[in-house]
């Protein structure tokens, strides 16, 4: 049976080590190449996050790619919905590739990689270059081989874009912000975005080293950020994580805002201003029941897929919904963008802040957030299915029965990281929180 490389967001491990090594690399720059070759387009752009290994990931995809006779436009450290975007605007790019593992700590790095139309690769393409790689033959036989160069200005393209989704003439008076760049790949974005007079915008985790991208700051770790916002007397906090495609909101008053309270935010401002075409939100599985239940009663259709959000954009295009997004911070916009972008996000919020005149936390209270509790049990090789080993499934479905219409029970698989994940929502957090105790136990005594 062939390895499956990609997950639900490229293929990830830790750098230097199967699958995240310079030959693999090497074999998917020439895939991807060849796949672009059949589709009559003759570049490719390649991005990457902070990550010391991106570098040795860039050279061997690079060398790979220009191989097959295609050219090779490096765009430096960008967030990954920037080389979605550039891949769309160069008319003879058929992919971008992003060399950058999100939220994971520096150890880990992934590759992924969009289609010509700033889409994350269907199925069939996965698996040709996954069959590619597991055939590991020598390529030969081309007459010519592709340059390597550098777009200079990617980071101003990407960043003129973003502004011109707002318009600023709606900021009645200045905003202060802190943004928390995960000393990632927002790091040199950011300040281009938020460059206007009426932004007043304190920078922090913005200085990257290759090793401190994610470390106790962006989107997974945000008090330090909080505590910044309160003592600051700021009017809103994001952090970003490593690649900048997901956001967190901090309101003014240092509390959290995530995902699916951002989603209602800015789909019941959508409805309102009757924007909202065909009245459809897509979230998944993760999504807290408040936010099931405010599109409920808003009268919006809720479209739930699966984790991940190349599983959100599918559902999207197939039902023509303008907004969708995960909890984690996902969020796609589809007026503006193809994929998942933080700062893009980030620019809303701001955008029904200013239109509204409403401060973040009162704009949060449009659902209520049900108390959730996520833990994550390490798996080692297999994945079993634990409604066939009995005293887990009987645990599992004692858990449902006691909460009935008050909670839920969500257990997968990761498809980043070799974790199972337990979520539990409920009435009350203590509850929620006992009951996801007992299911993890049980659960380690089998995988």
């Amino acid at each position: 049976m062939t390895e499956k490389l990609f997950g639900t967001d490229g293929i990830r491990g830790v750098a230097n080590r199967h699958p995240i090594t310079c030959e693999i690399a090497l074999q998917i720059g020439r895939a991807a190449g060849l796949l672009v070759k059949k589709g009559g387009y003759k570049s490719i752009i390649v991005g990457k996050d902070t990550r010391q290994s991106g570098d040795m990931l860039e050279a061997s995809l690079s060398a790979g790619i220009v191989s097959t006779g295609i050219d090779c436009k490096i765009a430096g450290i960008i967030p990954t919905p920037a080389v979605a975007y550039l891949t769309i605007n160069e008319s003879d790019a058929g992919a971008g590739i992003v060399i950058s593992a999100s939220h994971n700590p520096y150890q880990d790095n992934g590759i992924k990689i969009f289609n010509g139309n700033g889409n994350k690769l269907d199925e069939s393409d996965q698996n040709y270059i996954e069959n590619f790689i597991h055939e590991n033959k020598e390529y030969a036989g081309i007459n010519s081989i592709g340059r390597i160069s550098n777009i200079t200005n990617a980071v101003e393209q990407y960043a003129d874009f973003l502004k011109s989704t707002l318009d600023h003439n709606l900021i009645k008076k200045q905003i202060k912000i802190i943004i928390d760049c995960s000393n990632g790949a927002a790091f040199n974005t950011a300040p281009e975005v938020f460059s206007s007079s009426k932004f007043d915008v304190d920078f922090i985790f913005n200085l990257p080293d290759g090793k401190n991208i994610n470390e106790k700051c962006g989107s997974q770790h945000t008090q330090i950020l909080s505590n910044n916002v309160v003592k600051k007397c700021a009017d809103l906090g994001f952090a970003f994580d490593g690649d900048a495609d997901r956001l967190i909101a901090i309101d003014e008053k240092g509390f959290e805002v995530k995902g699916d309270r951002i989603l209602a935010i800015c789909s019941k401002f959508l409805q309102d201003q009757g924007n909202l075409d065909n009245n459809k939100v897509v979230s998944t599985v993760m999504s807290n029941i408040g936010l099931v239940r405010f599109l409920k009663e808003s009268g919006i259709d809720h479209i739930v897929t699966d984790v991940g959000d190349i599983n959100v954009i599918k559902e999207m295009r197939e039902n023509n919904a303008v907004i969708g997004g995960e909890d984690s911070g996902h969020l796609i916009f589809s007026k503006y963008h193809t994929t998942g972008d933080g700062i893009l996000s980030a620019l809303r919020i701001i955008e029904v802040m200013a239109y509204t005149q409403k401060p973040l936390s009162e704009l949060a209270q449009v659902m209520k957030i049900y108390p959730q509790v996520l833990m994550n049990v390490k798996v080692k090789n297999s994945k079993p299915d634990l409604m066939n080993i009995k005293k887990v499934a009987d645990t599992i479905k004692q858990v449902e029965t006691e909460l009935g219409s008050e909670g839920r029970v969500l257990i997968r698989y990761s498809g980043t990281q070799p974790l199972l994940r337990i979520m539990i929502e409920g009435p009350d957090r203590e509850i929620t929180n006992n009951y996801c105790k007992l299911i993890c136990k049980e659960v380690k005594k089998y995988i």
